[in-house]
């Protein structure tokens, strides 16, 4: 059962280094009514007992999607937030994110880069704020690139009056929403056709939300600060070949329409935040496509 203006934070952990202290930051820093859902993939993680926390073991194989509609199905809130285990946050940044937080919105707090090497946790200074992502043209990017987000720095600069604005994508490590809007989205797809689930989560929210009439947004009145630096600490890391495989599924998916739920097309997308960093001009002529999959030696998607 729903419970009105809780927050459900949803933490998958896959062998999280810093998971305790991710956990902590976040109890000192809530100021409304909220759970924490931790869902161990794999191996058990043991966490203090707290109030309204839980940590549950996933059903099945090792999977990011299927982890999270798993713990979103356990969880009881209003407003479901997901955030990676070895995060940092603002002072009171679940109150200022549902307080502006339409129904149909994923909203994305601001992202700092997190220095865990110091006692207490520290922003790393020298590391630009994001403020802004995009989708990255999939043709052009090489082979082995399985990267879908671009930092749009000149974006930040261009509208840097507003607190709350249009955000074409995202990173997956933080991002909130109603649990109604992930309801009529139908979750997480499981890509049946490749078995990999690991990846590319928050490409399938972000486009999943304009998609269907719904908005991303960054509200800047708050931040996160993502740990910073590599693999270390992170659990959901795996060999390159899934990823890619991921991706090309990805590519296909996105590009030809193929969501049934959209009500618009992803040609909508593209022109409504043109110009794009590193997007050309003829980004619709069918050459760029045929010379990724030349070089992927296909001469169709595997979906296909």
């Amino acid at each position: 059962m729903q419970t009105k203006n809780m927050l459900s934070i949803i933490i998958p952990s896959r062998n999280e280094e810093f998971l305790a202290k991710t956990v902590d930051d976040i109890y000192n820093k809530a100021r409304g009514d909220f759970e924490i859902v931790v869902i161990c993939d794999e191996n058990w993680q043991e966490l203090p007992p707290r109030p309204n926390l839980r940590v549950i073991q996933k059903v099945g194989k090792p999977g990011l999607r299927s982890a999270m509609n798993q713990a979103i199905a356990a969880s009881k809130g209003e407003f479901i937030m997901k955030t990676d285990g070895h995060c940092m946050f603002g002072e009171g940044f679940d109150k200022i994110l549902t307080a502006d937080c339409n129904e149909n919105w994923v909203v994305v707090p601001r992202r700092y880069s997190l220095n865990a090497d110091t006692n207490p946790w520290s922003i790393k200074k020298d590391r630009p704020i994001v403020d802004y992502e995009y989708f990255v043209f999939p043709f052009v990017k090489e082979l082995h690139s399985v990267k879908t987000g671009g930092k749009w720095h000149q974006r930040a600069i261009d509208r840097k009056e507003l607190l709350i604005d249009d955000e074409m994508a995202f990173q997956g490590s933080c991002w909130l929403t109603t649990r109604k809007h992930m309801n009529n989205i139908g979750g997480f797809d499981i890509n049946t056709s490749t078995g990999d689930e690991f990846v590319l989560e928050s490409e399938e929210m972000a486009n999943k939300t304009w998609l269907s009439g719904g908005k991303c947004m960054v509200n800047k009145k708050t931040w996160y600060a993502h740990l910073y630096k590599g693999k270390r600490g992170r659990g959901y890391f795996i060999n390159k070949w899934p990823m890619r495989r991921q991706r090309i599924f990805h590519i296909d998916y996105w590009m030809h329409d193929r969501w049934p739920k959209a009500i618009h097309k992803m040609e909508w997308l593209i022109e409504r935040f043109w110009p794009i960093p590193g997007w050309p001009e003829d980004w619709k002529d069918p050459k760029y496509e045929q010379r990724y999959l030349k070089n992927l030696g296909l001469g169709i998607y595997p979906a296909e």
